[in-house]
């Protein structure tokens, strides 16, 4: 049976996106301390030799460049690439419940939410006339 209300979010992704509120989870320092914890005992998370093709491609351009995951989610990161080049070989095979098994391994791997991608520095922001100099 489904649970309700959005699934808490890991203490490392809530240090780099920001979200980390003193209030509800505690000092800053412990927070740090246990993520830097699980990442030491996990490991880094690293792309399996097998990956081939568009899952290799997937890997490089999705996860590669989320940096707060750990090799705990290496199952979910691995079956995410399967499940995105299975996708791009053959769109019109790929069944609506393959879309949700997609989406649910993106948003379990904290890629659908856009605070995560942080600012590349490329886009320009108009100058403000009350506030910029």
């Amino acid at each position: 049976m489904a649970t309700r209300g959005a699934k808490p979010k890991p203490v490392k992704l809530r240090l780099v996106d920001g979200t980390h509120n003193v209030t509800r989870h505690g000092k800053m320092a412990k927070s740090q301390e246990i993520a830097e914890s699980a990442a030491t005992s996990f490991g880094k998370l690293e792309k399996p030799a097998y990956l081939r093709g568009n899952a290799a491609t997937a890997w490089k351009s999705y996860i590669s460049p989320a940096g707060w995951l750990d090799a705990s989610k290496e199952p979910a990161a691995i079956a995410f690439c399967e499940l995105w080049a299975e996708f791009r070989a053959s769109p019109i095979k790929f069944p609506a419940s393959k879309h949700g098994q997609l989406r649910a391994y993106m948003a379990e791997l904290g890629l659908t939410d856009e605070r995560n991608r942080g600012d590349d520095g490329k886009t320009k922001k108009p100058a403000d006339d009350f506030f910029d100099d």
